[in-house]
């Protein structure tokens, strides 16, 4: 199919244009390119090929987001990244876009991030003959005086071609006639008008009227036209027209000039008299728009502003004025009116790009957003600068052309300003200065940097003992100024032993709400405090962390009753103390002694008397335990007197101990004996031991029977001598009474002191002890199985009170199986003067598995 030969003439401009563009315009970082399209293409029609004439492979589009930049115009293009072509989006219609404005064209940018380029791309939009030529009015009207000389001028109206260039007005043709001839003008900014000429005198008796037509023409292929009727009406003479006294009128008008604003005042004159003198002004038939904007009074011919003129729109403004007589003769004058500009347009800002939230990490100069100003101003009216408003991290930088690009000032942290808002502020530079803002509302994302914090370097907290598992201590609490997850905190106990355990066996914590759990049941007695840490973790990645010490104090409770440690109780003897019947009041009887492990007031003690046989003759210290006689004893009083001592600490609610306490008024064993041997002895006890002693004899008697008879013979006397002493089981451990003493020696429980020199080996058999000077009564530690031996014996203490007797006791006990209560094995003093001077052992008494030995010597003979 045979190409058009405008389309032929635009595609070899094209390659042109794009070749000169390419060289003239391509840089490093911006390339600009230029393209020529007619008007009128369907949509989707290929522009060119953007990613070749850029050098730009079609990854690099993708990558770097690709898109046309053309802030509030019409986007007339699109671009396919993924081809990198350019095709037409929308209709385009040149003479809406640009008017009489030649050549005619649209710019817009090409952007690309990481990192960000910017290519300018021209596009030239080629004119098609799509405009025919029109007339304002369909008709047009002249009365003319059939004197009119020959050469008479008559301006015709102009037509109207929206297209340009080759496919604008090109021609005006007049209808053939005898009388007018046409003739064409063209003024300075190429548009044309004419005017029809008399060559041949009117006669108005040969020919009243005259209808002729204009015909304009552009130079289109197909050419179009426009046609206007022309009715000439022919008037008696008037031989002068009006004249001009100059054929241009040049003025200046401001910018947005208020209505009625004088521009300029025309003048014509006219040589004739009376009503073919008198001259009237009007426009001369002009282009549809001018008339709207200016009015001219038709007598004085002063020009007004009617509307509002626009600098952006007209920076210039041309039209013709016609003056006229009554006679119907004309003379015209061109205007030419400049428009003065004024700052009435603030600039405009298009954000091209803009990132939030953005990471507090980010480093000083990240680009954030991209944003492009505008001013429709010219001059310093139109000249931009951009800054931000203070006190915010953020600064301006301007880029390409009317680019400017936001970035970082300096680090950002989120925990001091988590949001912003940041406000730029375009201003020209007229007068006065016209400014615009634009806000940005910015949000800082989070990144895990800082670590939990407590609010105390230690955390202390009281706990009750004996308090129930699983209960409540305390509640530590961590702050993470961070967000969401980075700011998730979890509790952790840290591992660590206390008293050898690991703490875990003792409290736990709960990781989410940092709640102090006890796993069990504390004893003030066995732990006073527990120390330990806990760390407090956020969910960020890599986790952050920080410790703080706990401190648990444990109180005690009252949970302990008093322990009694003298007298003690004994389950088989009886341990009573003597008071002899000379003894005074105030006389210290004993002292019973107790602890309570509790502490605090909880281990205050107190003592006061339960039960007594004669209370009217002890009493009990309340705060130190002692009992001692608050009258003077007499015969009359019983030698048995039973106290129960009770103990009470000072706890809520208090605990007691209740102890028993044997006193035995007498002056002498005997009399004691008698009173106390009635006590039950414990049977079942003396049976169990019995049962285990024939069962040992069993034991060794089959055991010997198979050694050899000579050997039992000989050594059948050691055995006895010595198995008895070597071979037992458990030690001899010696008890010792409280004794008391006053200066004068004459008050206390014994009225002597025995001084004692002991000497103790693993041996039993080479352990002895020896008595001093014998300086007190005895004690008395009775078993009532005993009363028998203890009255002989008793009988001959009289040698004892002798000074510096050499009197040398040797004890020694034999006991197998032998239980002792309370750990304290009572062992019985006795003290005898034997009639026999032999020293072989005298078995005093025997019995439930006892055996006492008592060698006595004594320089002056002894007796049995």
């Amino acid at each position: 199919r045979a190409v058009p030969s405008s389309i032929t003439a635009w595609r070899m401009r094209r390659a042109v244009n794009l070749l000169v563009f390419q060289l003239l315009f391509l840089r490093q970082s911006e390339a600009q390119i230029r393209y020529s399209i007619p008007e009128e293409l369907r949509t989707g029609s290929l522009v060119g090929n953007v990613a070749q004439d850029l050098g730009l492979d079609l990854k690099r589009l993708r990558s770097g987001g690709a898109r046309i930049v053309t802030g509030e115009n019409i986007q007339y293009t699109e671009l396919k990244a993924d081809k990198g072509t350019l095709v037409v989006n929308e209709r385009i219609d040149r003479e809406q876009l640009c008017g009489d404005m030649t050549p005619c064209s649209f710019t817009f940018e090409i952007l690309l991030e990481k990192p960000m380029e910017l290519h300018p791309v021209t596009i030239e939009v080629l004119d098609v003959n799509d405009n025919a030529p029109t007339f304002q009015n369909t008709h047009l009207e002249f009365e003319i005086s059939e004197s009119a000389t020959l050469g008479s001028r008559f301006v015709l109206e102009s037509a109207d071609d929206a297209d340009v260039g080759p496919n604008g007005l090109q021609n005006y043709i007049l209808t053939p006639n005898d009388n007018f001839v046409l003739k064409q003008h063209v003024n300075r900014d190429g548009s044309k008008y004419a005017e029809m000429v008399l060559q041949k005198p009117l006669d108005r008796e040969q020919q009243p009227h005259l209808s002729l037509k204009l015909l304009a023409v552009d130079g289109g292929n197909p050419q179009k036209s426009g046609t206007v009727n022309i009715n000439v009406k022919i008037l008696d003479a008037n031989d002068n027209a009006p004249v001009f006294n100059q054929s241009v009128y040049k003025a200046t008008v401001i910018e947005n000039a208020p209505k009625g604003t004088y521009v300029v005042a025309v003048n014509a004159s006219d040589i004739d008299s009376g009503s073919y003198g008198h001259v009237t002004y009007s426009f001369s038939k002009s282009k549809a728009g001018i008339i709207d904007m200016f009015d001219i009074d038709e007598t004085t011919g002063k020009i007004y502003v009617t509307k509002e003129i626009d600098f952006e729109k007209d920076k210039k403004i041309e039209f013709r004025v016609e003056a006229k007589d009554q006679g119907g003769l004309t003379d015209s004058s061109k205007v030419e009116i400049e428009v003065i500009d004024v700052n009435d347009n603030a600039p405009v800002i298009n954000v091209m790009s803009f990132t939030s939230p953005v990471s507090e990490d980010s480093p000083a100069g990240t680009t954030i957003g991209i944003i492009n100003v505008k001013d429709l101003d010219s001059g310093e009216n139109g000249q931009v600068r951009c800054t931000i408003e203070a006190g915010v991290p953020f600064k301006i930088k301007f880029n390409v052309r009317n680019y400017y690009a936001l970035i970082t000032d300096a680090a950002l942290d989120r925990e001091s300003l988590s949001e912003c808002n940041i406000t730029v502020v375009a201003s020209d530079s007229g007068s006065p200065p016209l400014s615009t803002k634009k806000t940005f509302n910015l949000k800082v994302s989070d990144v895990n940097d800082n670590a939990p914090v407590f609010p105390r370097k230690f955390y202390t907290a009281l706990i009750a003992e004996n308090n129930s598992p699983g209960v409540s201590l305390l509640s530590v609490n961590a702050k993470d100024p961070d967000e969401n997850q980075n700011a998730r905190v979890s509790y952790i106990l840290q591992e660590c032993e206390i008293g050898g355990s690991p703490v875990s066996e003792y409290v736990s914590v709960n990781a989410e709400t940092g709640v102090v759990l006890s796993v069990r049941s504390f004893d003030y007695e066995q732990i006073k405090e527990l120390v330990f840490t806990v760390k407090a973790q956020d969910g960020g990645s890599p986790p952050l962390s920080s410790n703080v010490t706990v401190k648990m104090m444990i109180q005690d409770q009252n949970d302990n009753p008093p322990q009694v440690l003298y007298p003690v109780q004994t389950g088989g003897s009886v341990v009573a103390e003597m008071v002899p019947r000379s003894a005074d009041v105030g006389y210290l009887v004993t002292k019973v002694v107790a602890v309570d492990v509790d502490s605090g007031q909880n281990a205050w003690l107190s003592y006061k008397l339960q039960k007594v046989t004669d209370r009217a003759l002890f009493e009990v210290g309340s705060q130190n335990g002692e009992i001692r006689t608050i009258r003077q004893v007499s015969d009359k009083d019983a030698v048995k007197q039973r106290l129960s001592v009770i103990v009470e600490d000072n706890g809520q609610p208090s605990r007691s101990a209740t102890v028993i306490v044997n006193v035995a008024v007498a002056d002498s064993f005997p009399e004691v004996l008698s009173e106390f041997s009635d006590f039950p002895h414990d049977k079942e006890y003396n049976d169990n031991l019995t049962f285990y002693l024939v069962l040992a004899l069993a034991v060794v008697s089959f055991l010997f029977i198979t050694c050899l008879v000579v050997i039992i013979s000989v050594k059948i006397y050691r055995w006895r001598q010595s198995r008895i002493l070597y071979h037992s089981n458990l030690p001899v451990i010696p008890y010792y009474p409280p004794r008391y003493s006053d200066t004068l020696g004459t008050t206390g429980t014994l009225q002597h002191v025995y001084n004692y020199e002991v000497c103790r080996t693993t041996d039993s058999r080479k352990s002895d002890c020896k008595f001093g000077r014998a300086g007190s009564q005895n004690v008395l530690i009775m078993d009532p199985s005993c009363s028998g031996t203890m009255q002989r014996m008793q009988s001959e203490k009289s040698i004892l009170d002798e000074p510096d007797s050499p009197l040398e006791v040797i004890v020694c006990e034999f006991l197998e199986g032998y239980c002792c209560e309370f750990g304290t094995l009572l062992v019985s003093k006795i003290l005898s003067v034997a009639s026999s001077s032999s020293p072989s052992p005298d078995c005093i008494y025997s019995e439930g598995g006892s055996l006492f030995l008592v060698v006595v010597s004594n320089e002056h003979g002894l007796k049995d």
